[in-house]
């Protein structure tokens, strides 16, 4: 694994606009930054990163196959007892997932390690999925990177093959925050994939989703919301005015109900009750658990919700080294053994494998300055050379 300085395409910014990608830039500095690139062998891909990958989603189903109807583990994970069933159901009806984001630490040296499963809301997919594909053909054409380099990147066409088995023919709506830009790109780009499987779709914001008094949830045109995809947290959905209705409408929803099990911090500790010595885990426990001492001073703490890094705090022999504010916490927090990311140049990156369907099938890097990474991570490029 290396880092290695390019030039950036004098276009880019032209490019992305035209393919829809708005937020490439955010609130003036860039967030798609091709002035460098992440390069990799075909074994560290393989065996370092999309292996390690398919282990962890396993571990992971199993995990969410313990829990779903175990009392004491939903109470850790702080899930209100209202929605329980609802969890239960989803998962015994399999309902089906489309799409994830494991986020690892790996150096290319040592084993990648697990460091939080996006696994309900996670985004960057279609700067994943799309841009750097783009930039990979582009930059090849233009000397930029070597004729021979790939990338680990089939999201775009395992997208659409599992759209066609999630949608089996049904109309879908899809929902978010459309006021948000990223939020916004990312719908219209995972829309644009389930057309392209042949579904017929509707964006709708939130804010507008109604509801009859069948306990149907509709859209503006009171349309029979069937399935949905969500680009808003399980925990969001717990607390809105709406929260007390999903257990008994119709719709389903993608991701599924358990996939808030996963979405929760709390899977780090549980994973390392379960697996422990994992060579892809890393020491975990709920902070009011005593064990948690195991960790001494140098640890990573982080509350069971939380979003883009917030209320993160890193600790190294007793000292804080970073600490991010932020709106979460009140749950409850974990506590992970402090394993530094990667140092290149001074920039920390973190793997982003992406499942869909529950198959290994895309990398995003995200680099920051700051060890933590947060909403306006830089995005860079990777290649297989």
């Amino acid at each position: 694994m290396r880092r290695i300085d390019c030039p950036e395409r004098d276009d880019w910014r032209l490019t992305a606009e035209a393919a829809g990608f708005d937020f490439h830039s955010i609130d003036g500095e860039r967030y798609w930054d091709e002035r460098a690139y992440y390069a990799f062998t075909l074994d560290e891909i393989e065996r370092g990163i999309e292996t390690p990958t398919g282990e962890i989603d396993a571990m992971c189903l199993e995990l969410v196959g313990s829990a779903i109807d175990d009392e004491h583990t939903l109470k850790r994970l702080k899930i209100p007892e209202a929605f329980w069933p609802l969890l239960s159901e989803s998962w015994h009806r399999d309902d089906p997932s489309l799409y994830g984001r494991i986020d690892l630490s790996f150096d290319g040296r040592g084993p990648a390690k697990l460091l939080e499963y996006n696994a309900d809301t996670p985004t960057s997919i279609f700067e994943a999925a799309v841009f750097q594909w783009t930039w990979l053909e582009q930059a090849i054409e233009r000397n930029i990177i070597p004729k021979r380099a790939d990338q680990f990147n089939s999201i775009h066409e395992r997208l659409i093959a599992a759209w066609k088995k999630v949608g089996a023919g049904r109309h879908l709506h899809l929902t978010g925050m459309t006021e948000n830009p990223e939020d916004a790109g990312t719908l219209s780009y995972l829309e644009d994939a389930a057309r392209q499987a042949g579904l017929e779709t509707t964006l709708i914001d939130i804010e507008d989703l109604g509801l009859r008094d069948d306990g149907s949830f509709v859209d503006l045109e009171d349309r029979a919301i069937e399935l949905a995809f969500k680009l808003y947290p399980w925990e969001w959905m717990f607390h809105d005015a709406f929260g007390a209705k999903l257990k008994d409408a119709p719709t389903r929803w993608i991701e599924p109900p358990w996939k808030a099990i996963l979405s929760n911090k709390g899977i780090l500790p549980l994973l390392w009750e379960m697996f422990p010595n994992h060579p892809n885990l890393l020491p975990a426990w709920f902070e009011d658990d005593p064990n948690a001492a195991q960790l001494g001073g140098s640890y990573v703490r982080k509350p069971l919700y939380s979003r883009e890094g917030a209320n993160v705090t890193m600790v190294s022999a007793g000292t804080t080294l970073v600490e991010q504010q932020g709106p979460y916490g009140a749950e409850g927090f974990v506590r992970q053994a402090f394993a530094p990311l990667p140092n290149f140049a001074g920039s920390y990156p973190v793997v982003g494998s992406w499942l869909v369907d529950h198959a290994p099938c895309g990398l995003s890097i995200r680099e920051d300055e700051n060890p933590i990474t947060g909403n306006t991570s830089r995005f860079l490029p990777h290649a297989i050379l």
